[in-house]
């Protein structure tokens, strides 16, 4: 049986997953990078505010229409 011949992705792959660096990830250590990173979850509340007036607005403004077409 003939011997494999790996890609150069192949064998990067083998060296990560053998090193394994997340594994050893501490986290931020600044403030600066604490602060970013407890945003990152962070979803955007004002879009979802932004939506809810929009929906309200377009409600309004049907309501008008059909209260101009009578």
């Amino acid at each position: 049986m003939a011997a494999r011949i790996w890609t150069e992705e192949q064998r990067q792959r083998e060296a990560i997953q053998r090193w394994r660096p997340s594994s050893k990830s501490t986290g931020p250590k600044t403030e600066v990078g604490k602060a970013v990173a407890s945003r990152n979850a962070w979803t955007g509340g004002h879009l979802v505010k932004l939506r809810e007036a929009v929906r309200q607005l377009n409600q309004a403004l049907r309501l008008q229409k059909e209260w101009l077409d009578e």
